[in-house]
């Protein structure tokens, strides 16, 4: 193969912006490498499509964790998007920033350019948003956002019932402060899911600069010394190709894929390297480690006197009549996000900003790949959205056709514990308020005998906990005086030469809200720094 100036491991979110960013100059060759294969597939562009792609393997990694002592012993599917847009062709959809606070922790941690002053500028460069131009928001990037597309008399009560409860309505979560109730605003363009894909990665694959390999499995990273030089990736075919880099290799590969790929390398904590018999390039403890994840508890509802999905979606007859309204109008129940209505807010007092996020749902089921219930249901999730517990991504085995060992240790601190109590708490103090009376919400899950106190709060936390699908932190940035910092603030592999990581493995710490658009920014941030550093 030839040689290419940059080579781009992982077609997803973050990758796909570096891919049109390093290869809008004509004289610059680039290399993007995906494991999975092209969004081909209606599910990938009807929104709604997300229960058909989570846990199919057309479309996700099939990941599990590790039984989870936190969880009571449970391991949990783990979606990881496999296919040209990552994890944004199979995701919620949902357009969060997160808060101001956390990018100036990040700065505050020893990282300049990083804080919220710094990036919002490249949240802007990005939004192609409804609102259109204002202090936040812009209409002249590509990353589309709109209002969602149906709306249920359920949830206004749930937000009605938020603003009783003293929480603020707020009409857009992305201005750095996001507390308050409010729809989610969706990554989609007139009823389609807008991935980073259809964003990004489609226009630029128009220029004759730009390769893409699919369904091609990145087996490992070359080394000369201690610089990267090039890639080896295996295609569906069996056939072994090895690509050189004359400028960089950026890792995109996402929370899961990046530190697996560096330690198949050679790069990572030298026992776990030696576990495997993998010949060391470089011991860097951080690889692997620092995971960090959103921990919903999934609390449902049965409610009466009203729609949900859950009664659409066993009718033939309201089914018929839901596609009939997608086809004609792009609009109704096919437009939908995983959840509509969200509510940031506190646990308890002692918190100075909001630390759980609500994602409230039209329909229950007992978990993702299960049919819904066929009574009519709400799912009122609430998640910590700062968790201290740290978990780790490990290779199983040298192979890279082997699943990983995700251990992400939920609930493994006693901060975490309480929140997750509170949480509950919180939810049912919600879902007791008058404006909800009339729909006769009835506890179904964790269920009315749980009790309020600690120890039951902390069972029930443990027995309904499940994951938002937030994995970051994995390959974190950090001076280079950190030790268990994997990249510096232009996102440099510290201690080698070559190689370059953009994905949400970098986070020093997660964000307060969903973190697709948090990714779609470090994807900017790193390619400008990328241009910026080869220019130098």
């Amino acid at each position: 193969m030839q040689d290419f100036d940059y080579i781009i491991v992982g077609a997803g979110s973050a990758g796909c912006v570096v891919a049109n960013r390093l290869s809008a100059d004509p004289r610059t060759r680039v290399l993007i490498i995906e494991a999975g294969g092209y969004d081909n597939w209606i599910w990938f562009h009807v929104p709604i499509g997300y229960l058909f792609a989570i846990g199919n393997p057309r479309a996700d990694w099939m990941f599990e964790t590790e039984p989870e002592p936190g969880l009571n012993g449970r391991s949990l599917k783990y979606p990881r998007g496999k296919v040209i847009g990552g994890c944004s062709a199979i995701n919620a959809m949902i357009s969060m920033r997160g808060q101001a606070a956390d990018y100036d922790h990040w700065r505050q941690l020893g990282l300049p350019g990083w804080g919220w002053n710094d990036v919002l500028p490249v949240f802007r460069r990005l939004d192609c948003h409804f609102l259109g131009e204002t202090e936040h928001h812009s209409a002249a990037g590509e990353w589309r956002v709109e209002r969602p597309r149906v709306r249920w008399n359920v949830l206004d009560a749930v937000a009605a019932a938020a603003v009783e409860m003293g929480v603020a309505a707020t009409p857009d979560f992305n201005t750095g402060e996001n507390g308050g109730v409010g729809y989610f605003h969706v990554n989609q363009k007139r009823g389609l899911r807008w991935s980073a894909a259809r964003a990004f990665l489609k226009p630029a694959l128009r220029r004759p600069n730009l390769r893409l390999e699919t369904n091609a499995l990145t087996e490992r990273i070359v080394f000369e010394g201690r610089r990267a030089t090039g890639v080896r990736f295996r295609r569906a075919d069996g056939q072994v190709i090895q690509a050189r880099a004359e400028g960089e290799i950026v890792l995109c590969a996402g929370a899961i894929g990046t530190p697996l790929l560096l330690q198949r390398s050679g790069v990572g904590p030298a026992e776990w390297l030696a576990e495997h018999g993998i010949e060391m390039v470089l011991d860097r403890q951080g690889v692997g480690r620092n995971l960090q994840d959103h921990l919903q508890q999934r609390v449902v509802y049965k409610v009466a006197g009203t729609r949900t999905l859950n009664t659409s979606y066993h009718s033939l007859a309201r089914r018929g009549l839901m596609g009939l309204e997608y086809g004609l109008l792009r609009t109704g129940p096919l437009t939908m996000a995983p959840s509509q209505l969200g509510i940031f807010t506190k646990s308890s007092a002692e918190h100075e900003r909001p630390n759980i996020e609500f994602h409230v749902q039209p329909l229950s089921l007992d978990k993702f790949g299960d049919p819904l219930h066929r009574f009519a249901a709400i799912t009122v999730s609430a998640c910590n959205l700062r968790p201290s517990s740290r978990g780790t991504v490990r290779m199983r085995s040298a192979s890279p056709e082997d699943k990983p060992l995700i251990a992400p240790h939920y609930l493994s601190t006693e901060d975490d514990l309480r929140v997750a109590a509170d949480a509950i708490r919180v939810t049912r103090q919600l879902m007791r308020q008058k404006s909800l009376s009339r729909f006769h919400p009835e506890e179904y899950v964790p269920g009315p005998d749980v009790g309020d106190d600690q120890a039951a709060l902390v069972r029930a936390a443990g027995d309904i906990g499940t994951t938002i699908f937030h994995p970051v932190g994995t390959a974190r940035m950090g001076p280079k005086s950190d030790p268990m910092a994997v990249v510096d603030e232009r996102l440099r592999c510290i201690g080698l030469d070559g190689l370059r990581i953009v994905d949400a493995s970098i986070m020093p710490a997660i964000t307060s809200g969903n973190t697709n658009t948090p990714t779609i920014m470090i994807g900017e941030k790193g390619a400008t720094m990328a241009i910026e550093d080869r220019r130098a």
